[in-house]
C-alpha cells in the first residue's frame, strides 16, 4: 500500500464521496497547545468515512459484486457505507450486525435497501459469519478493514488532507480494525514523511495498543467502551502491519475523556461526532498527543451516535 494506490482510489471514487470539509476553533487550539484543524468525516455520505472505502472496493470488483451480491459483518458505519454503495451500484447486499448495535445504523442500513441480520456483540462473531454466509450463498465478502481496496479508499481522508492543510504536523486518527489508520499512513509515510501519525484507541478496546506493545498482533476480551467503533479483539491481518510500520504510535483515552469530548464539540463546535469519532480530538485536547505549538489534524471519523447517548452526554455536568 502507497500512495499511488491511494491516488488511484481516489480517482474512482471523487465525484460520489464528498470532499469533507476541516473546521477550526481556537478553543481547541488552546486546550490542545496547538493549531487543530478536524476533518470532518462526519459530514462524509452515511455519516462516516468509510463510504469511501466500502464505494471502492465495489467499484473494484463490481461484475462479481452485482452476480453474486455483497455480504459484510459491522457494528453500523461499514455496513451503512455498504448498504449504499451497492444501492448506487446495483448490487444486493447483506449486512451481519451485532445484536446490540445503534438503533440509529441499523435504521440507516434498512433505508439502503440491505438485509440486516443479528449475531452477538463481537467483530470476530459477526464476521465469522459473514464469511459463512459468502461460503454457503457464494456472496462476496466485504470486510470493514481487511481489504486491500478498502484500506486505499479509506486513504483518501489523508489525500484531502494534504490538500486542505499543506502545513499538517500531526495527524490522529481513531483506530478500530485500523483501515482508517493504516490507509492514511501509509499515505502520508509516502507522501509526506515528516508528518506523524498517531492513532487513538479507548482504554477499554486496546487491542492495537498492546499489539504495537508486543510486536505483533493479540487478542484481548471483548471490549467494554461508549466507543462502539472500537469493539475490536485484535487488529487486521492486513491494516496491522501497516500500522506497526508507518505509525508513531497509538494513545489511548477513557471514556469519561470521550464523553466530555463529545460535549465539548457540540456546545462550543456546534458539531455532531459519535464517540469513536470524538476521541482523536480527545487525544489531542487532553494531550495524550503532544502538539507543542504544532499544526494537527484529527480525524472525526464519524457521526452516528445513538440519541440515547447524545442526550447523556449533554445532560452530563462535563
Amino acid at each position: 500500500m502507497d500512495e499511488g494506490a491511494v491516488e488511484q482510489a481516489y480517482g474512482r471514487i471523487s465525484g460520489i464521496i464528498h470532499k469533507t470539509p476541516v473546521i477550526h476553533s481556537k478553543t481547541l487550539d488552546e486546550m490542545a497547545g496547538g493549531t487543530l484543524y478536524l476533518k470532518m468525516e462526519s459530514f462524509q455520505r452515511t455519516g462516516a468515512f468509510k463510504f469511501r472505502g466500502a464505494f471502492h472496493a465495489l467499484t473494484c470488483n463490481l461484475d462479481a459484486a452485482r452476480s453474486r451480491g455483497v455480504v459484510t459483518g459491522s457494528s453500523g458505519n461499514h455496513g451503512g457505507a455498504l448498504a449504499l454503495a451497492a444501492k448506487i451500484l446495483g448490487v444486493p447486499c447483506t449486512v451481519v450486525m451485532p445484536e446490540d448495535a445503534a438503533q440509529v445504523k441499523v435504521v440507516a442500513i434498512e433505508a439502503f435497501g440491505a438485509t440486516i441480520i443479528r449475531c452477538g456483540r463481537s467483530s470476530a462473531e459477526r464476521l465469522t459469519r459473514a464469511c459463512e454466509l459468502a461460503d454457503t450463498d457464494g456472496m462476496m465478502m466485504v470486510p470493514p478493514y481487511d481489504h486491500t481496496d478498502v484500506i486505499a479508499g479509506q486513504g483518501t481522508v489523508a489525500l484531502e488532507v494534504m490538500e486542505q492543510v499543506p502545513e499538517v504536523e500531526v495527524f490522529i486518527a481513531p483506530c478500530g480494525g485500523g483501515g482508517l489508520l493504516a490507509g492514511c499512513s501509509a499515505f502520508l509515510s509516502s507522501r509526506a514523511p515528516d508528518v506523524e501519525v498517531w492513532g487513538v484507541e479507548a482504554e477499554g478496546a486496546d487491542d492495537t495498543a498492546r499489539s504495537l506493545e508486543a510486536g505483533e498482533r493479540v487478542a484481548i476480551d471483548l471490549p467494554d467502551t461508549i466507543a462502539d467503533g472500537m469493539r475490536n479483539v485484535t487488529p487486521g491481518e492486513l491494516t496491522f502491519p501497516i500500522i506497526k510500520q508507518t505509525v508513531r504510535g497509538v494513545v489511548l483515552v477513557s471514556d469519561e475523556e470521550i464523553k466530555q469530548t463529545l460535549r465539548l464539540m457540540m456546545l462550543r463546535g456546534k458539531v455532531v461526532a459519535e464517540p469513536t469519532g470524538a476521541a482523536s480530538v480527545a487525544a489531542a485536547i487532553f494531550g495524550k498527543v503532544n502538539l507543542d505549538g504544532r499544526t494537527a489534524v484529527a480525524v472525526v471519523s464519524g457521526g452516528n451516535v445513538d440519541p440515547t447517548v447524545l442526550t447523556q452526554v449533554l445532560e452530563s455536568s462535563g
